[in-house]
């Protein structure tokens, strides 16, 4: 028998307010996508790039311009699925899958966290050792420790101050990577040429892999989802990290807590997992910004309200172009920076190495400048890790895990491959694998979600998005079988 509660006072109130002007507040809704934004300028971007320009010089720019494209379709599908159903990827796919396969699914998620966290800690012990000469274990340590201090922003203030330190670190990072252009002799008709699609050999095409897994970040597309949500639906804010298992008869309570109505939940979602709900938490820690920047309340499904969601979408888009449009920018100009003073030089084929050879080619400004854009780098992609990690166990698990706690079970694998010794430039490329090997496992969902239309009702993708969305998907898993098989056979 379906179940109809009674209209929530939260929904009465939104339609007495006064109807605002958003589109001349736009960039007042700014910022979930500069927070997954970070994802693709993390340390494992700066080795794949660096590699891949020191050793190919211009051949695989069409890789980075070709990847951020792919990342912006994919960004905005993931924060619109947000807005649209209100909720996150994780938790829509943890309704959907029986008990065997979700848990399957969260421990290939688990792989690719510690393979995303391995590369931002082992960066920021990197950036660190440059600085002030610490070693790669203590730099790790401070690393977590700096992380998990931004985490309490969040926990303590709410997202959207977490949004303006995330942003901050993004500016830093911008800078760090970009002087350098500035001062080497880039030779822009090779550049030109280097966006022709072309392989060398196949340790290109292990660098394809690895700069495509650090662009295109599997953490980052489940993580989307949720921030999209919490930013602009404060009534949904975390449900899926504030998951709970109820019995069968509790599933009345549970729905009426979060003032959705059972018709208007996709039957494909919900009838799956009838022993499962998600009960809403307690919406009081947003902050007033960002009550006030958004004035949403959700609409049927949990979504947004059917007024303001096109101006929700119409913000995301620009969210999303504008970020990924900065994070191309740094990733194609450490690969141009490589490529015009690092091509030919002995010892780049490492972090520190590169850095070494920066200094003396460029200056030791510029060197300075590098390592301090590496070191942001570092701290806000783990801490942004750490996140999407909560989201994940969150959604798959139904269990909630504490950021802070969360921060130290991703930490400890990473300071264990510090402390072994491991070559940490190599660790970074191979890490950027794994996390190019996990990326169908998440966009594969997320585009069958986006073009289901008894999840995204009106909002189902159309034609020409699910086309392109399925030849991303076909990209990706055609380049990952090249990986495999090169690997396999030595080639």
């Amino acid at each position: 028998m379906p179940l109809t509660p009674s209209a929530s006072p939260h929904v009465e109130a939104s339609e007495r307010a006064p109807v605002r002007r958003p589109e001349r507040r736009l960039w007042m809704l700014l910022g979930p996508a500069f927070v997954a934004a970070v994802a693709y300028v993390d340390p494992g971007n700066v080795a794949a790039n660096l590699t891949a320009g020191a050793e190919y010089g211009y051949l695989l720019v069409w890789v980075l311009v070709v990847s951020n494209a792919m990342a912006v379709l994919i960004q905005y599908l993931s924060a619109k699925l947000g807005l649209v159903t209100g909720r996150s990827l994780p938790e829509l796919m943890g309704a959907r899958l029986g008990r065997g396969t979700r848990l399957s699914y969260w421990g290939q998620a688990e792989v690719v966290a510690a393979a995303t966290d391995l590369a931002e800690v082992i960066g920021g012990a990197i950036a660190l050792n440059l600085l002030f000469g610490l070693p790669l274990v203590w730099g790790g340590l401070i690393t977590g420790a700096v992380s998990m201090a931004l985490l309490a922003v969040h926990s303590r203030k709410g997202q959207r101050p977490f949004e303006f330190v995330i942003m901050g670190f993004l500016a830093i990072i911008a800078v760090g990577f970009l002087a350098g252009l500035f001062v080497s002799p880039v030779d822009w008709a090779q550049t030109a040429g280097g966006l022709v699609p072309r392989f060398a050999d196949s340790g290109t095409v292990l660098l394809a892999a690895s700069m495509l897994g650090a662009t295109v970040m599997p953490h980052a597309i489940y993580l989307h989802s949720a921030l999209a949500r919490d930013r602009h639906l404060p009534g949904q804010a975390g449900a899926d990290v504030a998951a709970v298992r109820v019995e069968p008869r509790d599933v009345t309570a549970a729905v009426e807590r979060t003032a959705v109505p059972e018709a208007s939940v996709p039957s494909r979602l919900a009838g799956e997992t009838d022993a499962t709900a998600i009960a809403a938490p307690d919406s009081s820690a947003a902050t007033e910004s960002d009550r006030s920047d958004t004035t949403t309340q959700t609409g049927p499904g949990g979504g947004a309200t059917t007024a303001r969601l096109p101006v929700l979408l119409r913000a995301t888009k620009v969210d999303v172009l504008w970020s990924l449009v900065i994070a191309g920018s740094v990733n194609i100009a450490m690969l141009l920076l490589a490529a015009a003073s690092l091509r030919g030089v002995g010892g780049t084929d490492t972090i520190a190495g590169a850095h070494a050879a920066i200094e003396a080619n460029l200056g030791p400004i510029i060197g300075v400048v590098f390592a301090v854009g590496l070191l942001a780098s570092g701290l806000a992609a783990t801490s942004v890790g750490a996140y999407a990690g909560a989201v994940i166990m969150g959604g798959l698990l139904h269990r909630r895990i504490p950021l802070l706690t969360r921060r130290l079970v991703t930490l400890i694998p990473a300071l264990v491959v510090i402390a072994l010794g491991a070559d940490p430039t190599w660790a970074l490329v191979l890490s950027q694998v794994v996390l190019s090997l996990g990326i169908p496992f998440a966009l594969i969902p997320l585009v069958r979600l986006t073009n289901d239309r008894a999840v995204m009702g009106e909002h189902v993708s159309g034609l020409p998005l699910r086309m392109t969305g399925w030849a991303v998907v076909a990209a990706i898993v055609a380049l990952n079988v090249a990986l495999i098989v090169i690997t396999a056979t030595g080639g």
